[in-house]
């Protein structure tokens, strides 16, 4: 299968190297990489969506927390569990939506609990061997991922996703946009359909662009274009992806993501939901209790500089919505495709994970 873009990469050797990442908010007008030298360099890099998508964001924290440690070693700190610890919250509290932020910090903290013990110095390589475990586990997982996900189609098929799901958004090669590019691999993709996915478009900024570095047959619509394409039987399936994956089987992704299952519904159409095992919660029994973070009001009254609004006008942002378990077809992981009903398969395949 082809490689994919990066989100972002470690730059050097433990002791004297960084973190860069690709600066999202500048595709795909310009190609701009950011250094990274400290935890609050990369909170910021998630917060202010340098880096953005659930298994990515997770990834960055990671190497943060191996940058926090590094940092509290040099700095002479006495304990560097309690000097760390600070910093763990700090990246919790950056994207509450993604449950993959969560695993990925709870992975680097019993990491480093578990080599307590020892040296700093020590300590300072596990941390850094764990991110990077997690950075290599996510493309691995994705590629799994993504044989599981084209066997479910046919030829020539016809695909619309939403948001942006590939190497921008993981640890490459993708979920949903993983999922589109093995179907192509194998043959089977006549077309993709982009959702510009208002209102930070990161379909038409990031998916589309993603698609002409690897020569995919696809065409951007506005979110309200589904419809009409559905209805015309130019639409064969909805592949997305999530942030977090209820007990129960409710799926939260990007805003607008909920509108597509609807539509799929009402037009036969089967909905496909591809996240990695990581991304599946059994703590959150349903989607009433998955937290939806709330975005600038500018973002959507205004595209980059440019207001496409008038000043007084208040605007709602939640960046997320939940799609209940009735409307999703299947789910796809790394570890085989779940369908109804997901409350035990779902339950199954994470315990299976652990």
């Amino acid at each position: 299968m082809r490689s994919s873009v990066l989100p972002l990469h470690w730059i050097g050797g433990i002791d004297d190297g960084y973190l860069e990442m690709l600066d999202q908010r500048k595709l795909p007008d310009r190609e701009v990489w950011l250094v990274m030298s400290t935890a609050e360099d990369v909170a910021k890099g998630i917060e202010n969506m340098v880096v953005r998508g659930a298994p990515a964001i997770g990834i960055a924290a990671a190497y943060g927390v191996a940058i926090a440690t590094r940092n509290a070693v040099e700095g002479g700190a006495t304990s560097i569990l309690e000097t760390v610890t600070p910093k763990l919250e700090r990246f919790t509290e950056t994207r509450p939506t993604a449950v993959n932020l969560t695993w990925a910090l709870d992975r680097m903290q019993e990491a480093l609990e578990n080599h307590g013990s020892e040296s700093p110095s020590k300590m300072v390589e596990c941390a850094f061997e764990e991110a990077e475990a997690i950075f290599e586990e996510d493309r691995e997982h994705n590629l799994a991922m993504a044989r599981e996900g084209a066997d479910l189609f046919d030829n020539d098929s016809k695909v619309l996703t939403h948001c942006n799901t590939g190497g921008l958004a993981t640890g490459g090669f993708g979920t949903a946009l993983g999922v589109i590019r093995a179907i192509d691999d194998q043959g089977d993709l006549e077309h993709v359909w982009i959702d510009e996915t208002r209102p930070y478009l990161q379909g038409s900024r990031l998916t589309a662009w993603e698609c002409i570095q690897d020569n995919l047959p696809a065409t951007l619509i506005t979110d309200n274009m589904a419809a009409h394409f559905m209805s015309r039987g130019e639409v064969d399936a909805v592949v997305v992806g999530a942030d977090r994956v209820a007990a129960n089987g409710d799926v939260a992704n990007k805003i607008g993501t909920y509108n597509l299952a609807v539509l799929a519904r009402a037009h036969d159409i089967p909905f496909y939901v591809a996240a990695p095992v990581s991304t599946i919660d059994l703590d959150t029994l349903s989607g009433d209790d998955i937290p939806i973070e709330e975005r600038s009001e500018e973002e959507v009254t205004h595209v980059g500089d440019t207001s496409i609004a008038p000043d007084e006008v208040s605007a709602a942002h939640p960046a997320f919505d939940v799609t209940p378990a009735e409307y999703v077809t299947a789910i796809v992981t790394e570890r085989g495709v779940v369908e109804p009903p997901y409350k035990e398969g779902l339950a199954w395949i994470a315990e299976e994970y652990q």
